[in-house]
């Protein structure tokens, strides 16, 4: 899991991880040496969709507002599926604008919670675990190993 911060900009918050371990002024992204914990609870669960039992498949599901075909994310509250701040920043403003701030990548299935500015421990918190696997599945075409705990 890569990392997180609390002191990120606006603009990085639809990109768990991005810009951790990096010193001050560095702009390499994808450079994070840090670890943070996944949170194993939200307050915001209670804007999730009440079926997301049938979501769109991960692969070739393009951004509904401008087409990017590619670092898109899934929004939890109304499954629309919008593009990352490195494309056109569409989840972002729609997290912004509607406070659905619950949302799935489809690049490496983390769970982001806009509000608490942090990722998601999808396998443990029991409301997102059901959309991970079936998310899991659609791209993999088989089940998510089981986690390990220590």
């Amino acid at each position: 899991m890569a990392s997180s911060s609390s002191s990120r900009s606006d603009q990085d918050q639809d990109r768990p991880g991005l810009g951790v371990g990096l010193c001050e002024g560095e702009e390499e992204y994808g450079s994070e040496s840090g670890w943070v914990e996944a949170r194993s609870s939200c307050d915001h669960l209670c804007s999730l969709s009440p079926d997301l039992s049938h979501i769109p498949a991960p692969q070739n599901t393009p951004c509904y507002e401008c087409q990017h075909p590619s670092e898109n994310w899934l929004c939890l509250s109304c499954k629309e599926v919008l593009c990352s701040r490195f494309v056109n920043k569409h989840m972002l403003s729609h997290s912004r604008r509607t406070n659905h701030c619950v949302a799935l990548s489809f690049s490496d299935l983390s769970v982001w919670c806009f509000s608490c500015d942090a990722y998601l421990d999808a396998q443990l918190i029991p409301q997102l675990r059901p959309v991970y696997q079936l998310a899991y599945i659609l791209k993999f075409g088989q089940p998510p190993p089981l986690p390990q705990h220590n």
